[in-house]
């Protein structure tokens, strides 16, 4: 017989890293929808979940990949296209019914203005009721991409600087300048 310790094995999700059941159980025991942000390397998801017991059911799901379809050129990993995901999952999600879910951010980190606050933003902007702390959201100005512009402008004099920091803009023929009219112009897009 071996004496020692017992040792319990974590759930397997738990061991990967993927879900903290003792977050998942308060957003479980408030009985809404959860309104679920991710972030990947390039790409913001947003979707409303519904807890069932034989695994969640995804009711929408919108991706920043997404918004080339609307016309958006900027890539889909900066605060604008995370806006611009939350604020299209938002009028989806209004579509259906969907009216006041709680935030879940999973094992993100939780820091004051980051994307995923910027998916929020846009969701409540579309009309979404979902508590949440103004301190979090990112500026305005931020959000329309107003901050790229502004940078771009003030390196548009070292041009070596200018090529390297907006190399993929460049290859795509856009102007990191342009960003907040093209930013614009597909939120009015979604609005009509």
């Amino acid at each position: 017989m071996i004496a020692g310790k017992t040792y319990t094995m974590p759930f397997r999700r738990k061991r990967q890293g993927r879900t903290n059941y003792r977050k998942r159980l308060k957003l479980l025991v408030s009985n809404r929808l959860r309104f679920v942000v991710r972030k990947s390397l390039k790409n913001f998801h947003a979707a409303v979940v519904e807890y069932s017991p034989k695994g969640d059911r995804i009711l929408l799901a919108v991706s920043s990949n997404t918004l080339a379809k609307l016309g958006w050129s900027y890539g889909g990993g900066n605060l604008p296209s995370a806006y611009l995901t939350g604020f299209l999952a938002g009028k989806k999600a209004l579509e259906k019914g969907i009216k006041e879910p709680i935030l879940d951010i999973g094992f993100s980190n939780s820091s004051k203005g980051s994307g995923l606050y910027a998916v929020l933003a846009g969701a409540v902007d579309a009309g979404l009721k979902i508590p949440f702390d103004k301190e979090m959201l990112p500026r305005k100005e931020r959000i329309s991409g107003d901050h790229i512009a502004k940078y771009a402008q003030a390196l548009k004099n070292d041009a070596q600087r200018y090529k390297k920091q907006f190399s993929a803009y460049i290859k795509k023929g856009l102007n990191p300048e342009d960003v907040t009219t093209n930013f614009n112009s597909v939120k009015g897009k979604m609005h009509g």
